[in-house]
């Protein structure tokens, strides 16, 4: 599992006032002296101090007066949404006046991208802290619907009716908020020192084979490739590009015995880490994998990708929808928790309104005008706008 703990500034300011007075004052004295140690315990949830110690304190000091600025009851101030060129324009949101934590987890292939977009978020100044978990699409779902423990899932799949009705089950209920947000081309890759297969890639018919219990080496694909067997590496069960790889390569070969026929394979090799994966293939003349098309970006010079039914993955093929590994990534929430925790609104307000300008340098595409609309429309329906 891959994580990321990403850190904003907190700045508190706790100011005492001495009191002066009679013989008696010394029995007092302690109470100031603790005074600090409570309000700086308290500074993650400032509505804590302002309604005990700080009151002695207002007369002297204007400070507690912003204490209500952290509170996550409070909404940052948004101006008005608009549409421009067909393309609807959130609200827009300053970093500087947003507080509090956000907490997100799911898929590894959304994970660079929210990564790069938490990063942002903070550099324009944000002042709270974005935990990213990559744990697989799956996983994610499962800490957002059945622990009720996060309050984004990230996911490279839609989510899946027993997980809306997980949701929905919890107190208080969720109702799963889909947010699109890209668009990814999967990767299939080989070694550099791959020479047998050719510009021309695999068909799908080949790559599913080639993942499937029935072929132990290359040979058993095509005769002219080498009599070795195969190497191969694979996201996890709990991973939304699994399911993605099942669904498109899989069950088109094998029907509903897809699953059955990749996890029987030999050579084998899971992880829910795709670093893990490209540090397998890249290190095996015999190896094969897939994963999301930002870590080959990553690492494309320890890695060679496959065309696929003679196509190469990228912005072009993908746009014209002719690459045929080409998917959906998404980021899922709650209104709920959107109006209880302005911080998680003004986030995906953020992502929504930047992703483009930052999904490229990712690796991954952008979604369509039509997508995106959709998914800020859905923002705005959620906070009754």
């Amino acid at each position: 599992m891959r994580r990321i703990l990403i850190f904003g500034l907190i700045i508190a300011a706790l100011v005492l006032a001495a009191c002066g007075g009679g013989s008696t004052e010394p029995t007092a004295a302690p109470a100031p002296a603790e005074q600090p140690a409570q309000e700086a315990t308290a500074t993650p949830v400032p509505a804590e101090p302002t309604a005990e110690p700080a009151q002695p304190e207002a007369t002297n000091a204007p400070e507690p007066t912003a204490a209500p600025e952290p509170t996550e009851a409070s909404m940052p101030s948004m101006g008005e949404a608009s549409v421009m060129d067909g393309k609807i324009m959130l609200p827009e949101v300053n970093p500087l006046e947003v507080t509090g934590d956000v907490i997100a987890a799911g898929s590894s292939t959304v994970f660079p991208l929210a990564e790069a977009l938490a990063e942002r978020f903070i550099d324009e100044g944000y002042g709270g802290n974005i935990t990213i978990d990559s744990i697989g699409s799956g996983a994610g779902f499962e800490r957002f619907c059945v622990a009720g423990e996060t309050d984004i899932s990230d996911a490279s799949r839609p989510i899946k009716d027993s997980e809306v009705e997980s949701c929905g089950q919890l107190t208080p209920p969720r109702t799963p908020i889909e947010f699109r947000v890209g668009t990814d081309a999967l990767a299939v890759v080989v070694s550099p020192e791959n020479d047998w297969v050719g510009e021309e890639g695999l068909t799908l018919d080949e790559l599913a084979r080639l993942f499937s219990s029935d072929v132990t080496n290359w040979s058993d694909v095509n005769p002219d490739w080498p009599a070795e067997p195969v190497k191969r590496f694979s996201p996890g069960t709990d991973s939304g590009t699994f399911d993605y790889f099942i669904e498109a390569v899989m069950t088109p070969a094998f029907g509903d015995a897809a699953e059955e026929q990749l996890l029987g394979a030999s050579s084998l090799q899971l992880s829910e880490d795709d670093n893990v994966l490209v540090q397998g293939v890249s290190g095996d003349q015999y190896a094969i994998g897939y994963f999301g098309y930002a870590y080959f970006e990553e690492n494309q010079g320890k890695l060679r990708d496959m065309s696929i039914e003679g196509i190469a993955p990228s912005r072009e093929t993908v746009d014209a929808n002719t690459y045929p590994l080409a998917r959906p990534l998404f980021m899922y929430s709650d209104a709920g928790i959107m109006t209880s925790k302005p911080q998680v609104a003004a986030f995906l307000n953020f992502v929504l309104s930047n992703v483009d300008d930052v999904i490229l340098d990712v690796g991954y595409f952008p979604a369509s005008d039509e997508a995106i609309n959709q998914a800020r429309q859905a923002w705005l329906d959620a906070m009754g706008q």
